[in-house]
């Protein structure tokens, strides 16, 4: 009798614990399930850093660290703010320091931080018809267009096209014709294009490095001017003003861009296969 009671005991004991083990796998696969789904982040920024790879190496390491899925669409940086203007994208990486003033201050953007910086090269035919070269880049502009030599500019609204037209505007000089080519494309195409076309191009160099081999035709023409810096900052697009973005989520990507491991590793970035860095750190 008091055996057959043990046997009883010890059978809903064992039940019991069975039980418990299968709801405590059960919340852990229920936890599993749910880290699982990463929520959605939408990046708009330039074609330079993709076409340079630098976001190759920092979204997997950003995702890992916050379980988010990083949508990025890679534009001019006119077109990417135009999408903050518009609350199409949750968060903005972008070189053209002007106009992200212009969409901080209208509102559309908030939490402004400078990143990193690399500079502006012109770059040109290795027989160099219009026998420019050196830092002075308004007298290189001054030259291009006085030998009717070819010109290839992006023509997007991007930041390095901004940059172009302000330095044609700096010489007074409004550039047509069949030698001002219009590519309507990224940096990385739009080299091509001027190596396809034996054409002069202003570039930033971190693309320009990537793409180097495949641009036999090319060479750094005129480099290290004063005025040839380029400045990189990421931005929130304002959720109190769009109210479908992603607010958390873009907030911590700007934490992310300006910690000092991941400057760290843009400052890295592009030593072991280029000798240098595509970018350097430059935070506030």
């Amino acid at each position: 009798m008091l055996r057959n009671r043990l046997l009883a005991n010890l059978f809903v004991f064992t039940l019991l614990f069975l039980a418990a083990c299968g709801n405590t796998k059960t919340d852990q696969a229920d936890a599993k399930e749910k880290k699982a789904e990463p929520t959605d982040l939408i990046l708009a920024t330039t074609t330079s850093t993709q076409d340079s790879g630098l976001l190759d190496v920092l979204l997997p390491i950003f995702e890992e660290e916050n379980n988010v899925k990083v949508k990025t669409i890679a534009v001019g940086t006119g077109q990417a703010l135009e999408m903050g203007t518009k609350g199409e994208a949750d968060v903005l990486l972008v070189h053209a320091p002007k106009s992200e003033e212009e969409l901080v201050t209208s509102g559309d953007a908030i939490n402004r931080k400078r990143v990193m910086y690399n500079d502006f090269i012109l770059v040109g035919p290795k027989d160099n018809p219009a026998s420019v070269n050196g830092e002075d880049i308004n007298a290189a502009f001054k030259t291009i267009s006085e030998s009717k030599a070819n010109f290839v500019t992006r023509g997007d609204d991007s930041g390095t096209h901004k940059k172009e037209l302000g330095i044609w505007t700096a010489v007074n000089i409004q550039p047509a014709g069949d030698s001002y080519i219009s590519t309507g494309q990224g940096m990385g195409a739009s080299l091509q294009i001027a190596n396809e076309k034996n054409g002069y191009i202003l570039t930033d160099r971190a693309t320009w490095l990537a793409q180097e081999k495949n641009l036999t035709n090319l060479q750094i023409i005129v480099e290290g001017g004063k005025d040839l810096m380029n400045i990189y900052h990421v931005m929130q697009v304002n959720s109190e003003k769009h109210d479908m973005v992603n607010s958390e989520d873009a907030e911590k990507f700007v934490d992310f861009m300006v910690s000092s491991e991941t400057q760290d590793v843009i400052e890295s970035f592009g030593k072991k296969d280029y000798g240098q860095s595509l970018f350097f750190k430059y935070t506030e």
